[in-house]
């Protein structure tokens, strides 16, 4: 059951690990069964595009099925279980002062610039580009590890006759999403570098990933 808005009683200084990912860059952890990341939207409306892998075995990542299946919800928010295509629990969301993450939409590529934008779009830099440069320089994962992702921080609202929406973003400055692993996962961003969308107002922003024991 999802609940909006709860604070983290964890303290920055506490951290095992921090990086700041620059808006367009990938980001590619380790974060081990029983720890906790965050990731925090910095300047606000900043889409952190997602996925996640069963560290000790690849073939098993997210699956946005089972997880819309199992919770009977479209949106993340705290509480949610976010389960695998072996149907596994792999990480549940503990902490989010957003709420209402997407994970229907995607991850924007040069083919969903030139249909949402205009053809001389097709050649700027897209998450799924990002995803797959990293993958491809990391050992035993191929382009068959990029699957669909959660798209932090974007929302995607649906109507009643089941179209999405790509609305203005709900998220702002310093906000962020926290999750507990259970089991051990490599956690996968892109730090959307989306200048098409007005969400962000044109000027894609970093992220801030942090890590507990």
């Amino acid at each position: 059951m999802q609940t909006k808005y709860v604070e983290s009683s964890l303290s920055e200084e506490n951290a095992v690990y921090s990086e700041m990912v620059k808006a367009g860059d990938g980001f590619l952890h380790l974060v081990k069964k029983g720890q906790t990341v965050r990731i925090v939207d910095v300047g606000g409306n900043q889409s952190a595009d997602t996925l996640f892998f069963n560290a000790d075995e690849i073939a098993e990542r997210y699956s946005v099925q089972q997880t819309v299946t199992n919770q009977g919800n479209v949106l993340i928010g705290t509480g949610t279980k976010l389960y695998s295509n072996d149907n596994r629990i792999m990480l549940t969301v503990v902490a989010d002062t957003c709420g209402d993450h997407d994970t229907l939409g995607s991850a924007c590529s040069c083919e969903s610039n030139t249909c949402r934008y205009a053809l001389d779009k097709r050649y700027m830099h897209a998450c799924r580009e990002t995803f797959l440069k990293t993958i491809l320089e990391t050992p035993d994962m191929d382009k068959r590890d990029q699957v669909d992702n959660i798209n932090f921080f974007m929302y995607v609202p649906f109507d009643e006759q089941g179209n999405l929406n790509f609305a203005d973003g709900i998220s702002g400055p310093g906000k962020y999403v926290e999750l507990k692993a259970e089991m051990n996962v490599l956690v996968l961003v892109s730090n959307c570098p989306q200048l098409n969308n007005p969400c962000n107002a044109y000027n894609p922003t970093p992220l801030k990933m942090l890590v507990w024991d």
